[in-house]
């Protein structure tokens, strides 16, 4: 399984100073855990927060998780460093790196070459420690295209929402929330959209942004129901509460997923048995398209460890015309 392929329906960021939620991460729900090195650590604690995080990668306990680390921006005293000692101290174990505040390809070219050089000094295979990108800017929105294309590492673009609306100067101190007052939709539509058209044309991954308020409950499912019903793979979670109920929103109901199985092995035995390249099952048609659409919902089910429960036989007609 490639960075790509691995589930991350739920991306729970850790404070990498914390040692206690460190700890607590690996026994959580999470498809992926970030130890943070970016926003959650204070100035004065990012440089001693590293060995910890170190450390954390490297113990036992992930069992399937994507471990992943977000370092410091670019444009700080902090990345490079970040970068050296966490992959020279763990490489062997971490799956991603998030790179933040992503508003040009060539901050995306930088850590691809500076993964490669210590990846070749350490003996690690080359190309092992994937990339996230963040876009949290206006430029980083207006050449997502060019960064989603910019290194064979990348396995996801993630969307930012804070930096964003600050960026955009929204109107808003609610972190992944609507915008009070806006009344012309969802204010992030163009920016979701255009985030998973540049991740599915370079073949990535499509990740948003969490939802900070943390006992909202039901604008968290909102949220989490919207990107999901879009297309995203999946969302960040800031809080351990907040796992199952994205979990839940970005996999398909069981229904959903004997339907996809079901037509799958429908236009199979049409397709092969009675060379047919279209056919009516239950009163709809199916064809290479609908293959297509239930091949997503399948693969997405199976990663949420759902199992096929409808023995149902594939009885499909030609369908006519």
């Amino acid at each position: 399984m490639t960075n790509t392929d691995q589930p991350r329906r739920s991306c729970l960021t850790v404070p990498g100073s914390s040692a206690r939620f460190l700890a607590k991460a690996r026994g959580l729900a999470a498809d992926e855990v970030i130890l943070d090195l970016e926003d959650a650590v204070a100035p004065a604690a990012k440089e001693e927060a590293r060995p910890q995080v170190t450390a954390a990668i490297a113990a036992t306990g992930w069992a399937a998780k994507v471990r992943a680390v977000r370092i410091n921006g670019v444009a700080t005293q902090w990345a490079y460093r970040d970068v050296i000692e966490i992959v020279e101290g763990a490489g062997t174990y971490l799956d991603s790196i998030v790179l933040p505040k992503v508003s040009d390809p060539a901050h995306v070219v930088w850590l691809d070459l500076l993964l490669h050089q210590i990846e070749r000094a350490a003996g690690l295979p080359p190309g092992k420690i994937a990339i996230e990108a963040q876009i949290e800017d206006a430029s980083g929105l207006a050449t997502v295209e060019a960064i989603a294309a910019a290194s064979p590492r990348l396995a996801a673009l993630v969307f930012g929402p804070a930096d964003f609306m600050a960026s955009l100067g929204m109107r808003s101190l609610r972190i992944g929330a609507q915008p009070a007052g806006y009344t012309g939709g969802d204010a992030f539509h163009y920016a979701h959209l255009r985030i998973l058209v540049a991740a599915r044309a370079a073949g990535l991954q499509a990740i948003d942004g969490p939802y900070a308020a943390i006992g909202d409950l039901e604008g968290l499912a909102r949220a989490s129901a919207s990107v999901a019903a879009l297309g995203f793979d999946g969302k960040w979670v800031v809080h351990p509460g907040q796992i199952e109920q994205v979990n839940t929103a970005f996999a398909p109901d069981q229904a959903s997923y004997d339907r996809a199985e079901l037509i799958i092995e429908a236009y199979e035995h049409a397709t092969s048995a009675r060379r047919l390249g279209a056919v009516t099952l239950d009163g709809e048609m199916i064809d290479e398209a609908s293959r297509k659409m239930a091949m997503v919902a399948a693969a997405r089910g199976r990663a949420a460890g759902l199992t096929r429960m409808s023995g149902r036989r594939p009885d499909a007609t030609q369908s006519p015309g």
